[in-house]
């Protein structure tokens, strides 16, 4: 194989256009905590540490399911069950990533070094928890909400209460749109004793939870602007994030289930880039 399409394989075996989920955030936590644009060294080495972090958990549980993906039939053209990629080198991948992860966290300063195998040990322990608990999408939002809490780190070099609101909206925020996500699976998850919401409470129920998540997540975001003195620009921005929000359960119903890809990967996008250029536009335009 080609190196560019070794490259391009690794690439699509971690969903790396995904990593637009959690980097926003992950950037706008990071102005918040500097009060305006970081310095170009912080932004730098936060990139290098979501990207790595994200590379090596989605790695890890591509080589964990392995075996699951194969049976699947909407996963079973992944990249290691198909042998595009094997076991040893998506093992590699992930080593690789952890390494790149920690030297990042070093490079921003003691605490973030301190809490970094913190960090990994959660993101390893989501691909695990879909085999014994339905709570997994908790897990993933948990995972995944140590981007801008780690941002907040990064820049400020201590944890404060005020960088709460933030991460806790990401918490629910992911863990909404990861239920939506696992309606695709139902049947599969309920044949093959895996966890989810979907497979414990069925579909009605769980568009009503993810629903409900979603709405505390806005709150969350609302929060957030009251702890930072947003101004007008924040809250036009968070009025956008509603709309799409409410779009995105528009577009997801108990009876038809044709559009759960663009709810789960366009709306989703939309949300976290729209959170970023509105903290942007609201602490930079001075």
């Amino acid at each position: 194989m080609a190196p560019y399409a070794r490259v391009i394989s690794y690439l699509k075996m971690i969903k790396f256009s995904h990593s637009l989920f959690a980097l926003p955030f992950a950037f706008s936590s990071a102005i918040l905590a500097a009060g305006g644009l970081p310095e170009t060294t912080k932004i730098l080495w936060i990139t290098v540490a979501m990207v790595s972090a994200r590379s090596a958990a989605m790695g890890l549980n591509r080589v964990i399911d392995r075996r699951i993906d194969a049976q699947n039939p909407r996963t079973k053209n992944r990249e290691i069950p198909t042998g595009v990629i094997t076991v040893a080198d998506a093992v590699a991948f992930v080593v690789v990533s952890s390494i790149i992860f920690v030297v990042s966290a070093y490079m921003l300063n003691p605490l973030c070094l301190m809490l970094s195998p913190v960090a990994l040990a959660i993101i390893y322990l989501y691909s695990y928890t879909k085999r014994f608990t339905w709570v997994c999408h908790i897990v993933l939002g948990v995972a995944i909400a140590f981007a801008p809490l780690g941002a907040w780190i990064a820049v400020r070099g201590s944890f404060t209460i005020e960088a709460v609101p933030l991460p806790a909206a990401v918490v629910l925020w992911l863990a909404g749109f990861d239920i939506l996500y696992a309606l695709a699976d139902i049947e599969f998850d309920r044949g093959h004793g895996l966890h989810s919401i979907p497979q414990r409470f069925g579909i009605r129920t769980s568009l009503n939870i993810a629903r409900v998540f979603h709405m505390v997540t806005w709150i969350f975001l609302i929060i957030c602007g009251g702890v930072f003195h947003m101004g007008i620009v924040y809250y036009t921005g968070m009025a956008i994030v509603a709309g799409l929000l409410i779009y995105e359960h528009r577009l997801v119903r108990p009876g038809d289930l044709s559009k759960l890809n663009m709810a789960f990967f366009n709306m989703n996008g939309y949300i976290s880039i729209t959170v970023l250029v509105f903290i942007a536009f609201d602490k930079l335009r001075g």
